[in-house]
């Protein structure tokens, strides 16, 4: 009676692959996101409401603007912690400075964030210094400065509808916040896709020393990014200034650089740079939120809803780890 040919594990890869091989990484996070949805149609009651779905929508804007420019700094291989601090430092220089106008105040606190930004990205690019100490100096030593410049840390409280419009007015039925979302979100996909500069950012998170070797301005393109990074956090910063209609030295912005690294690792931008997903960082921010949203619907603890993110993010930076060859 003839033998069964043995087939050992090796000849059958070979023969028929990893069946998870030709699963694309990239279609994770929106898998992920839809399955969220998905559980909390069935248990949550009230998720799958109009005034829910904009609740979501206001609560990750913030979070969303941050998000994006730390994907950009991100594509480099850097890091930017204090986008927390630039938040409170554009929150109190317009807040104090409304009595100048609307126009006027929210110039001020942008131009102070972009200039804080490109202040960062000039210490990494030109002195050389880790991107993590610089920012993290950056984050200690703005939370203090805006703090000094709301007078001790004092709560601004203001009147101002035209302001406020900015945190608290639509645009027919959509928030005028949620509107700046997507409009960042799109024009930063159209950076890194079709511009010259977004190729140049996927270029030097890829490899530094060839990029510069290309003729690459890489110390530029550092700066610009810390800038770009620095605008979208003051401009989070005037939206939550808005909406509260004061500004919290204290409060504002806090721990959102968490929760913006978050969405940026879960979307697929890699921490290594080189590889960037603006549709995943979206992605990203929006299963964060859910995740949020569902938890305090179903009256669940906050903690133990940041235990969920940290699980999560372990788990992708795990998929994301080099592999062997």
């Amino acid at each position: 009676m003839p033998s069964t040919p043995r087939v050992n594990s090796s000849e059958l890869e070979s023969r028929w692959g990893r069946p998870w091989a030709a699963f694309d990484p990239a279609y994770g996070p929106p898998l992920a996101l839809l399955l969220l949805i998905a559980a909390n149609l069935l248990f949550t009651r009230n998720f799958a409401t109009v005034s829910n779905l904009w609740n979501v929508l206001l609560q990750v804007s913030p979070t969303m603007l941050v998000a994006i420019g730390m994907t950009l700094v991100i594509t480099t291989g850097g890091i930017d912690l204090s986008v927390g601090s630039i938040m409170a430092i554009a929150s109190a220089v317009a807040a104090t400075n409304l009595h100048r106008g609307p126009v006027l105040a929210s110039i001020l606190g942008l131009g102070v964030a972009v200039g804080i930004g490109a202040f960062n990205g000039a210490l990494i690019s030109g002195f050389r210094v880790q991107p993590i100490v610089v920012t993290l100096a950056a984050l200690i030593a703005g939370r203090g400065i805006a703090q000094v410049i709301s007078e001790g840390g004092q709560l601004i409280s203001f009147d101002n509808p035209a302001f406020e419009r900015l945190g608290r007015g639509h645009i027919g039925p959509v928030p005028v916040q949620v509107v700046v979302m997507i409009i960042v979100v799109l024009v930063a996909g159209i950076l890194v896709r079709s511009t010259v500069l977004g190729r140049y950012i996927l270029a030097v998170g890829g490899n530094e020393a060839a990029a510069n070797l290309a003729g690459v301005n890489v110390g530029a393109i550092k700066t610009a990014v810390y800038a770009m990074s620095g605008f979208l956090a003051g401009l989070a910063g005037l939206i939550e200034t808005a909406r509260l209609g004061a500004s919290d030295a204290s409060k504002v912005g806090l721990n959102i650089e968490l929760d913006a690294i978050a969405a940026v690792v879960v979307g697929g931008t890699s921490l290594t740079g080189g590889v960037t997903s603006i549709t995943g960082t979206f992605v990203g921010a929006m299963i964060m939120q859910i995740i949020t949203t569902a938890f305090n619907m179903l009256l669940i603890p906050y903690s133990w809803s940041l235990v969920l993110k940290a699980a999560i993010i372990l788990f992708v930076v795990y998929l994301q780890r080099p592999k062997k060859v």
